[in-house]
C-alpha cells in the first residue's frame, strides 16, 4: 500500500510498463544537426577543431535531446588512456583531506592534473590491508606514489603495472621518479641549530617506522630497519650530528607514534617527560607531533622555549601560527611536481631525481638551555 501510494503521488502505476523517451546517441545527434558524427566527436574532445558557433549548437543541441556525451569506457578502450593520475596513500582515505601537510600534496598534484586536463583518482591503502585489488583495478594512466614504506605490498602492485610510476618523499626505489627534499640536510640544519644554543639532553618524537604498530620507546635496532626512509634518514642524521656533538645516541630517548594527530604528539611527549624530566628540547619529526608537544608542555606548567625547547619538520600554517621553529618544505609544490613529473614521463628517458629546497626557520619556540642554577632556583 506504502508503494502504490508513492506510485500514485507521482501519477504512476503498478503493472503498467513506463514510457520513457530513447536516449539520444552520437549517431541520432549528428543526423539531427545534420553533421558527422567526427563533428559532434570533435565538439566534445577536440573543440579546437570546430568553431565556437558550431560547437554552442552541438552542446545546445546534446542538452536538448538528452546526449549525455561520448561513451568514457568506450573513448578509454579506444586511445589505450585512462585519462586520470592514481594516488596511492597508504592511509584511510580521510587522512588526505586530514593531515595539512598531505592536503598540500594533494592540492599540488590536482592543480598539475588540472592543468594536464586530466583526473585524478584516489587509491587508498590503509595500515595493515594486504588486499591490492585496488590497485589492480585502478583505471588509470600512471601513479603517485605519497609515502609508503618500502615494504608495503600496493607499492609491489603499482610497480608491477606497465604504467609510469613517481614516488613523493619514500622509499627510494632504483629505477623510478621521485620527487621529495634531502631530509638528511634538513635535518642537520635543525641539529646544529639546537647544538648551538648548547642543548645536549634531549629527546625524539618521530612518526612510524613500520607497517606494524609501537606507540612505545624505539631501540636503535628498529630506528636502523625502519621501512619508512624518511623517518629512518631524520633519525640517521640527528643521531650523526649529536654524536659528533660528544651525544651517546644509544642514550636518546626516541618515541615512535603510529597515528599522526596533535594528540598523539602531546601523548608521545607526556611519555618522554615522564620518563625522562631532564630533557631540555624534544625533537619532532613531524609539527602535528611537535603541536601535540607545545600542548603537553602547557599541561605541564612548562614554558617553551625558556624551560623546553620544541622543533619539528614540516611548516604547515599551524606551526607558523604557533611560532614554532621547524624546517619548512614547500608541500604544494611537492605535489605539483610529481603531477608534472608523471605526466611528461613519455617525452624522456629514464628516471629522474627532482630534489626539493628547504628552510629551517627558527620561531620562539627553541633557546638555549637554562643551566642547573636556573632550574633549581629559578629564572
Amino acid at each position: 500500500m506504502l508503494l502504490q501510494n508513492v506510485l500514485n503521488r507521482y501519477g504512476l502505476r503498478m503493472g503498467r510498463p513506463i514510457r520513457t523517451r530513447r536516449q539520444a546517441t552520437l549517431a541520432s545527434l549528428a543526423a539531427e544537426l545534420g553533421v558527422s558524427r567526427t563533428t559532434v566527436s570533435n565538439a566534445y574532445n577536440r573543440p579546437d577543431q570546430l568553431s565556437p558557433e558550431l560547437r554552442r549548437r552541438v552542446l545546445e543541441t546534446a542538452r536538448r535531446l538528452g546526449y549525455p556525451g561520448p561513451d568514457p569506457v568506450a573513448r578509454s578502450l579506444r586511445t589505450r588512456k585512462a585519462g586520470a593520475v592514481g594516488l596511492l596513500l597508504t592511509e584511510n582515505l580521510s587522512y588526505a583531506f586530514r593531515d595539512p601537510a598531505a592536503v598540500g600534496v594533494l592540492e599540488g598534484l590536482a592543480l598539475a592534473c588540472e592543468d594536464a586536463g586530466v583526473g585524478l583518482h584516489l587509491v587508498p591503502a590503509s595500515p595493515g590491508r594486504e588486499d591490492v585489488a585496488a590497485v589492480h583495478r585502478a583505471g588509470v594512466d600512471g601513479f603517485v606514489v605519497y609515502s609508503v614504506p618500502d615494504d608495503d605490498p600496493h607499492l609491489g602492485a603499482v610497480l608491477e603495472r606497465p604504467v609510469p610510476t613517481v614516488i613523493v618523499d619514500q622509499p627510494r626505489v632504483d629505477g623510478v621518479d621521485r620527487v621529495g627534499p634531502d631530509d638528511a640536510a634538513a635535518v642537520t640544519a635543525m641539529a646544529e641549530h639546537l647544538i648551538s644554543l648548547g642543548h645536549r639532553q634531549i629527546g625524539v618524537l618521530c612518526m612510524r617506522l613500520a607497517r606494524e604498530r609501537n606507540d612505545d620507546f624505539v631501540s636503535i635496532q628498529r630506528q636502523s630497519a625502519a621501512h619508512f626512509h624518511v623517518q629512518r634518514i631524520r633519525l640517521e642524521a640527528l643521531a650523526a650530528a649529536f654524536s659528533a656533538a660528544g651525544v651517546d645516541w644509544a642514550t636518546v630517548p626516541v618515541v615512535e607514534r603510529f597515528d599522526h594527530t596533535v594528540d598523539d604528539g602531546a601523548s608521545a611527549a607526556r611519555q618522554l617527560l615522564d620518563a625522562y624530566p631532564q630533557v631540555t628540547a624534544v625533537i619532532c619529526t613531524s609539527d602535528i607531533l611537535a603541536l601535540g608537544a607545545l600542548a603537553e608542555a602547557e599541561r605541564r606548567g612548562l614554558r617553551v622555549p625558556q624551560d623546553l625547547t620544541v622543533t619539528g619538520f614540516d611548516g604547515i600554517t599551524e606551526a607558523e601560527r604557533s611560532g614554532l621553529t621547524t624546517v619548512h618544505q614547500p608541500v604544494l609544490e611537492k605535489g605539483k611536481a610529481a603531477g608534472k613529473l608523471l605526466l611528461s614521463s613519455a617525452d624522456r628517458v629514464g628516471p629522474k631525481v627532482i630534489t626539493l629546497q628547504t628552510e629551517l626557520r627558527v620561531g620562539r619556540t627553541s633557546a638555549p638551555p637554562r643551566t642547573a642554577e636556573e632550574r633549581w632556583f629559578g629564572p
